[in-house]
């Protein structure tokens, strides 16, 4: 019987701890944000890359609507 209610006792005190723990970890989570840069679809690539070719050459640009 002692053995039995000693299970129970570390599986309560082990549940708590994995939940504090878990909780800790979430935190620590939200203080180190990723360096990771914004993704940008492939469509919206494609329209910074049309603009940035009008930029630099704005008289091909023109002739490429013409015909």
């Amino acid at each position: 019987m002692r053995a039995v209610l000693m299970g129970t006792l570390m599986n309560r005190k082990k549940k708590i701890y994995e939940t504090l723990k878990k909780k800790d970890k979430r935190a620590n989570a939200k203080l180190h944000k990723s360096n990771k840069p914004r993704y940008i679809s492939k469509a919206e690539r494609a329209a910074m890359q049309q603009n940035e070719d009008q930029t630099q050459h704005p008289e091909q640009a023109e002739q490429d609507k013409l015909g």
